[in-house]
Formats: C-alpha cells, structure tokens, sequence
C-alpha cells in the first residue's frame, strides 16, 4: 500500500506535493487539539511527556530526513562529500540565524505559560505564545515542501507524517492554554487548528524553492534542519524542563526519536 502512494503522489509535481503535504501537516495541529471538545485538560507532566515527544520527532527527522538526504544530494551537486559537508554546515548554521533573528524582531512567547487567570496580561502573554507555534510552522513547512525535492517521495511522505506528528501535542496545548483563559472548546481548537496554516506555506515555498533551481535542494535541507534544531533548542527543551520534569520530557524525546527513525525506515 505504501508502494501505490508513492507511485500515485510522485505523478503529481514537485509544488503540489510540498504544498499539500504542508496542508496535511499543518490540519494535524487541528486533529491533535480535538480532545478538548470532551474536557481534555492536561497536567504539567503529560504536557512535558508530548511535547518531548514532539522535539524527538523533529530530531530525528533532522538528521534522517533532512541533513543525510542533504549531504548525499550535495555530493551530486558539488562533486564531493568534502564540499557536501562544508555547504551542509553552512547551510545548517544560516537556518539557524534566520530562525534566531525572526525570534529577536518578532514578539513571541514560549511554550509554558502560567494559569492564574484571565487578566489582561496573561492574555498578551497567552495571543504571543498562539503566535510562536504558528511561527515556528513555517520552518517544519519549509522542511516538509524541500523533503520533496529531487524526486525523493518518500523521504517526503516520512518526513510530512513525522511533522504531523509532533504538530499534535503542540495543537492540543494551545487549545488547553486557551480554555485555561476562558474560551469555548469549540474556539479553542478553532484557534489550534489555524495556528498549522503556515506549514501550508512553507511547503509551498520550500517546494517552489528546488523546484526553480535544483542545485539549491541540498542547500535547502540543511537550512530547513537548522531551522528546527534551533527550535527545538531554543524552545522545546528549555521549556519541557523548566517545571522540574526533565525525566517525563527526556522519555518522551527518545520515544518520540524512536517512532520518527522507524517511520523513515518505513518509508524507504
């Protein structure tokens, strides 16, 4: 079954795979925010355990999906694994800094906010918080769309069902945020759900990107796996250890390492 989709999703062009694949992605944010329309509330550590989960997705979709296919593109396109290397760093360290200069000129919040209330400056706390999770879906789009590239549909199809995975716990814990101040289940998963609007454009745009000038695909990947290694260390995992449960947030990383590794062996 997985051979037929590939087969039929490889028929369709390069655009068209990274964007819907972002639109996949991203509706995932939405799926994963519905246990709140029958009273989901989560505790401190349940929260930490899934987000953990969360970063070890995206990790190991780093490495497997995004720098390995990086560097064996780059030693086509450069004529060397020397040459790979040194663009993959490069590229590696500018999707980093791009992350990083977007968190220093744009207003955000990280991932734990505090529950005492609905006074007016938790809820700007709260609106910036929204903000960053959306923010930070334009890079893991970016990864999905670049992920098809050269043709590679299933790194693609690994890569998008990783990043709809970790895209769950982030949904469901602005959709608790939000009824933590207040709003309806209904508005809160509505919210939740279009913070996963940006991975539609990153993948449009990380697709677009390879698509009109194929040299940049190993450039591309690697920008794509700086840009999630900042955020999983600049947010993720400061944040799931602050409250003091580093050892639910550590299982749930390495667990969530696990299933993204067999996902990309699954795919091929």
């Amino acid at each position: 079954m997985i051979e037929e989709l590939v087969l039929l999703i490889a028929a369709w062009p390069t655009v068209v795979q990274g964007t819907v694949a972002g639109v996949f992605a991203g509706l995932l944010t939405g799926v994963g925010a519905l246990p709140v329309l029958f009273g989901g509330r989560l505790g401190a550590k349940t929260q930490n355990a899934l987000l953990g989960f969360g970063a070890g997705v995206m990790l190991a979709a780093t490495a497997f999906s995004l720098v390995l296919p990086g560097l064996d593109h780059g030693t086509v396109v450069y004529g060397s694994a020397t040459w790979s290397a040194m663009a993959a760093a490069v590229g590696i360290l500018v999707g980093g800094l791009a992350v990083a200069a977007l968190h220093a000129v744009l207003p955000h919040e990280h991932f734990v906010t505090g529950r005492d209330g609905a006074d007016s400056a938790q809820l700007r706390r709260l609106w910036l918080f929204v903000f960053a999770i959306a923010l930070h879906n334009f890079p893991e789009g970016l990864a999905v769309g670049v992920g098809f590239g050269g043709g590679d549909v299933a790194n693609g199809l690994s890569l998008t069902l990783g990043i709809g995975l970790q895209n769950m716990p982030e949904g469901l814990a602005v959709a608790v945020a939000l009824l933590s101040v207040g709003y309806t289940p209904v508005r809160a998963l509505l919210i939740a759900a279009a913070t996963g609007l940006l991975e539609a454009l990153g993948g449009l745009v990380g697709a677009g990107a390879v698509t009109l000038a194929a040299p940049l695909l190993p450039f591309g990947l690697t920008f794509a796996a700086g840009a999630m290694l900042f955020v999983i260390s600049n947010e993720i995992i400061p944040e799931t250890h602050r409250k003091g449960h580093a050892a639910q947030a550590t299982g749930g990383l390495m667990i969530g390492f696990v299933v993204m590794m067999q996902l990309d062996v699954l795919f091929g």
